[in-house]
């Protein structure tokens, strides 16, 4: 799908200079007489040139009028002068506004306001600033008009200190009640968090207007929170007053029920607005009615309101696409930013980020990067959110290299981007790496998100890393993060996959208000550390105190009564998914087919993945393992080929099952040829468990040399697996010589394993070397390892 049709460069503006100012500074070059009398006949001097100064378009016409009015004698004009300031600062020239500045600068407060506004307008804010200092050491007093703009200068430069100074020269001079400062105050306060400082503004004003209230309403419906309630207890105070909302308040509260998800009130709003004729062709109203009704949970209404729009803006579209992402879906968003990009509305921002996001979860590459090459052919300078959403995407594809130059590359960052960054190392098994993110995301004392929290403790959970572990939770707990039950959930996890199950119980018993996923965690964490009593016991309590259970509880149950051989448990809970509308759940149905298969129960598992009509990758992955534990290759490869005919693509982990298949049964050709098929057929990377099953069938061919040599490849950690079926293939096939380099090898790498020194043994009693024999059981004894005795179960 092509996004961008090559007459989108059409609906980019050209930077063709506008024909005013230009003409008539041509005219003014042609003859000092003719100007002078062209000016003279009709308008004062003084006036021509403001209105030629107010049209200016470029900096060198404004120079050339800024000659001209030397020329004529009106250098020292304030009222030229000012209109000069203006210009200069339009154009971001600092020092020529200065210069203009000091020449006409008089002890007059117009002046000085006139300047303050000029600076400010230029968005030159720092000289607001500045010049503000100097007004108060004039000596001249201040009035409403210099604290108004002084206070908007603060909010746009971040500076909520000096903005608190002003406050209390506004103070000072007895300002703060008047109506321009006391909105601009409540403004200032409410941007920089300070709700409560707003209202206490608020509350000191005696006569409120309808921006004095508006302002108070944007400020709670910023805030967010329980304070978006607020703003419909001020919009009612205002109506009681008898002032009519205007347009802008009804925005602030259509933002304060999106917050909220107030459909009630949000209704009432478009009510208003249309009972009031408000709401017609305004875009603004409507955008804010759009989102309203999106973040309610009513796209229906939300698209009527966008169809009915006449006039329907680059803000229009980015709601209705945003929603669209918001709902999940993905699909609906592409389709409704290419349908913009069909009536020539030229993206923004905002709106290539939100294009970039829908094929991020989309999964379509080729179409991602043709909008990011957009935002480069139009020159856009990547924002923070138009960054973060490419970090993303080239994350999902598991293109790090590409995320992590853009992520670098980032002039600021904030905890979503972090964040992103954190769930990409993830995704691609990075853990170690997205503890680093997490680490310098610290270090630049940014204060982390509750996404960043969970990625952390996800990494940890993969390093099973307790040492860590601890720390992230004392960190946790120094940030009062551990009053969020997401992360306390996320805490039991984690201490279960580092094998500190009492760890985990303690959080676990911590927790006041226990949900649903606080059950789970806990006996996903004791199935995992094989207690599966102490598993079942707890889903006991839980339905005791009335919680009901969902496909993932039954998943633990099934995986605890596994633990235990209790096959008849299993066939209940196999009975439950029919007396319950659950018979559709994937996620337990795959754990039945390979619980049945683990207890023996192969038919009954070939049973359930046949009737089962909604069968995902995971499905197929389950009933090939089934095959592959029964040792029935030949079916597991029935069942790769059947895969292939109905167009499913095989994983890592498919070809896991497939060549351990293979090695149990022996087939060591068809398993070489389906590990070659891996990279040329399917373009996955072979991982470690992939060389240990070929090892493993390997050695069991005899091919002890061979799979030597494939064990070279391995990082030393994830080979030892790999040794230990080697070593026990060298015993079964007499080559002694080879063992005992394993071994050896095997002793470095597991040095607290007794089932090693065991096997080591084994390998020199073979060769008649007993005092080897010996020397590795004395070994063994010193450091107080023990043979673990096996155990059976049966059902009772």
């Amino acid at each position: 799908m092509i996004l961008f049709p090559l007459r989108i460069s059409r609906v980019v503006p050209k930077n063709n200079a506008i024909p005013s100012i230009i003409s008539h500074s041509r005219f003014l070059c042609t003859s000092n007489c003719s100007v002078l009398n062209s000016l003279s006949q009709w308008i004062p001097i003084s006036e021509k040139f403001a209105s030629y100064l107010e049209n200016c378009t470029d900096v060198v016409s404004l120079k050339k009028l800024h000659a001209f009015i030397f020329t004529y004698g009106l250098g020292d004009s304030i009222f030229l002068g000012s209109k000069l300031l203006n210009c200069y600062a339009r154009f971001g020239l600092l020092a020529e506004s200065r210069w203009v500045c000091d020449r006409i600068i008089k002890n007059n407060l117009s002046i000085w306001n006139s300047i303050l506004v000029g600076y400010h307008r230029g968005g030159l804010y720092s000289e607001v600033l500045r010049r503000y200092s100097d007004v108060k050491q004039q000596n001249l007093g201040l009035d409403s008009s210099a604290i108004t703009f002084c206070l908007k200068t603060c909010i746009e430069l971040g500076s909520f200190e000096f903005g608190k100074r002003v406050h209390s020269d506004a103070l000072k001079f007895g300002l703060s009640t008047d109506g321009f400062v006391g909105s601009s105050l409540v403004g200032l306060y409410s941007k920089f968090g300070d709700i409560e400082g707003a209202a206490k503004v608020f509350d000191e004003i005696p006569e409120r207007d309808i921006v004095v209230y508006t302002s108070m309403i944007n400020g709670y419906a910023q805030a967010g929170d329980h304070y978006a309630y607020q703003a419909f207890d001020v919009a009612g105070l205002m109506q009681k007053e008898q002032i009519c909302p205007n347009r802008v308040t009804l925005v602030s509260l259509l933002q304060a029920a999106a917050e909220l998800e107030a459909l009630r009130e949000g209704r009432s709003i478009h009510g208003y607005a249309f009972r009031r004729d408000m709401g017609g062709l305004d875009e603004i109203l409507g955008t804010s009615l759009i989102d309203m009704y999106i973040k309610c949970n009513v796209p229906g209404k939300a698209a009527c309101i966008f169809h009915q729009m006449k006039v329907r803006r680059i803000g229009s579209w980015n709601a209705m696409i945003t929603g669209h992402l918001q709902m999940a879906q993905p699909l609906e968003a592409l389709q409704l930013f290419h349908e913009m990009v069909e009536e020539n509305i030229a993206p923004d921002l905002i709106a290539l980020a939100n294009g970039i996001l829908c094929c991020a979860d989309l999964r379509c590459l080729r179409e991602g990067k043709s909008i990011h090459g957009q935002i480069i052919r139009l020159g856009h300078q990547l924002d923070l959110v138009s960054a973060t959403a490419l970090v993303d995407m080239y994350s999902k594809f598991n293109n790090l290299i590409q995320a992590r130059k853009l992520f670098d590359g980032m002039e600021s960052r904030d905890a979503i981007s972090y964040s992103v960054m954190m769930a990409g190392y993830l995704q691609s098994n990075f853990a170690s790496k997205a503890i680093g993110i997490f680490m310098e995301m610290v270090g630049s004392a940014i204060r982390p998100s509750l996404g960043c929290i969970l990625s952390l403790l996800s990494a940890l959970s993969d390093l099973k890393d307790p040492r860590q572990g601890r720390c992230a939770h004392g960190y946790i707990l120094r940030n009062g993060f551990h009053m969020n039950i997401e992360i306390t959930n996320k805490l039991v996890y984690m201490y279960a996959k580092c094998c500190c199950v009492l760890y985990a119980r303690q959080v676990f018993d911590r927790i006041r208000y226990k949900d649903l996923v606080s059950w789970t965690s806990i006996m996903m964490g004791y199935v995992y550390n094989e207690d599966a009593d102490e598993a079942i016991n707890l889903f006991r309590i839980m339905k005791r105190e009335n919680l009901d259970h969902d496909s993932v509880t039954l998943v633990s149950l099934v995986q605890a009564f596994a633990q235990l051989g209790c096959l008849n448990l299993v066939k209940e809970i196999h009975c439950h998914l029919y007396r319950v509308p659950m018979e559709k759940e994937a996620l337990v149905i795959n754990s039945l087919i390979t619980t049945y298969a683990r207890l023996g129960k192969l038919n009954t598992s070939q049973y359930l993945f046949e009737q089962n009509f909604h069968r995902c990758l995971t499905s197929w992955n389950s009933i090939i393992a089934a095959c592959g534990m029964h040792g029935n290759c030949i079916d597991a490869l029935k069942l790769l080929n059947q895969m292939k005919e109905e167009n499913i693509k095989p994983d890592e982990m498919t070809f896991t099952s497939i060549l351990s298949a293979c090695s149990h049964s022996g087939l060591v050709k068809e398993g070489l040829q389906i590990f070659k098929s891996m990279t040329e057929e399917y373009s996955i990377i072979p991982r470690e468990e992939h060389y240990s099953c070929i090892i493993d069938l390997l050695s069991r061919a005899g091919r002890v040399e061979e799979a030597y040599d494939l064990v070279k490849l391995l990082p030393e950690k994830a080979s030892a697996s790999a040794l230990g079926a080697l070593l026990a293939a060298c015993r079964v096939h007499g080559n002694t010589e080879m063992g005992e380099v394993i071994g050896q090898h095997l002793l470095q790498l597991n040095p607290e394993k007794s089932s090693v020194y065991r096997s080591v043994a084994n390998i020199f009693a073979d060769g008649g070397k007993w005092d080897d024999v010996a020397r590795i059981r004395e070994l063994a004894k010193k450091r107080g390892l023990k043979k673990t005795p096996g155990l059976s179960l049966i059902e009772l």
